[in-house]
């Protein structure tokens, strides 16, 4: 089933620092559920066809001007008609005067008025980034999410393959932890997936014999990281005699997460292989193949010129 996420109109002002014209009845329980930002041009000429108004909604100085050109009676007939869709709130840009008849209208139809400074463009920009973020569709899997070389890896695997100890040899190296044990993962666009950690364990880690560990106090601030972007997933499984592995790296796996594809590889474990080690040259050999260059390939076209050469 679908999960709709919300944003409580009180965390987008207090995160904005906006000023609050008119306080509406319901304002501290208004939630907002769509990322979109809406300025009402075409609405304040009369046309509501297709009107969205549970969309945050943004005045500038577009907006102003034309309402400040239209006759009192015009004005009040235009608001009067905005109002009454019942929209989450209005947002004034630029410290624009705000007419009489716009804050009547907004007590009778009991909407809240904010205003800022800032350019239009630039607030509301920010604002639908914000939103997104915080309103994009998310799961939870278990699992452990690194930053190595600058790349996301989420390692996946059962309980035991040892994901926290390889994390914290990770650590030792230099690279920074995302989350342990459990992964909030946000899809923030059509291809792009971002990390984090659910606040109540963020920045500790479980090793099996020793117990939690702080990851920040013990090596420090510079060692964790609130979030990441997912470049790739690694599965560790365990080795098996007559399993058949990819040796070559010819073979492209994905795992789809959300609704996208991200590359995975399977990394087979068995005593004695240094699992840090590997999730570093896969990080440095993701960041290759991002930019076109892929070994196995390279190395197989050598091995088929060198057999064309010799007659093989």
């Amino acid at each position: 089933m679908f999960h709709v996420y919300s944003v409580p109109l009180t965390t987008l002002v207090e995160e904005f620092e906006l000023e609050v014209a008119y306080k509406a009845s319901d304002y501290e329980s208004i939630q907002l559920t769509v990322a979109d930002v809406a300025r009402p041009g075409l609405q304040l000429a009369g046309y509501f066809d297709h009107f969205e108004p549970m969309r945050f909604q943004v005045m500038g100085n577009v907006e102003i001007s034309y309402l400040q050109k239209l006759s009192e009676v015009e004005r009040m007939m235009t608001l009067d008609r905005y109002y009454a869709y019942k929209l989450p709130a209005l947002l004034v840009t630029r410290y624009n005067p705000l007419e009489p008849v716009c804050l009547e209208l907004a007590k009778k139809h009991d909407v809240t008025i904010l205003r800022c400074h800032e350019a239009t463009s630039t607030i509301v920009s920010a604002i639908i980034a914000y939103l997104s973020a915080a309103l994009a569709p998310r799961i939870t899997r278990h699992g452990v999410l690194m930053e190595v070389y600058g790349e996301g890896i989420l390692l996946l695997g059962e309980s035991g393959m040892g994901k926290s100890e390889a994390a914290v040899e990770l650590l030792k190296r230099g690279h920074r932890m995302i989350a342990d044990d459990a992964v909030e993962i946000r899809k923030v666009s059509g291809t792009k997936l971002i990390g984090t950690a659910p606040n109540l364990i963020r920045n500790y880690v479980e090793l099996r014999g020793i117990g939690i560990v702080n990851v920040a106090k013990l090596f420090g601030m510079g060692a964790v990281k609130s979030e990441n972007e997912i470049d790739l997933v690694v599965n560790i499984v365990p080795w098996k005699e007559h399993e058949a592995y990819d040796r070559l790296g010819l073979e492209e796996q994905h795992m789809e997460i959300l609704g996208v594809q991200v590359p995975m590889n399977t990394i087979p474990i068995t005593p004695g292989r240094n699992l840090a080690v590997i999730l570093e040259v896969a990080a440095m050999n993701n960041r290759q193949r991002k930019i076109g260059y892929n070994p196995a390939k390279e190395f197989t076209e050598q091995l088929d010129s060198h057999f064309k050469q010799n007659n093989l």
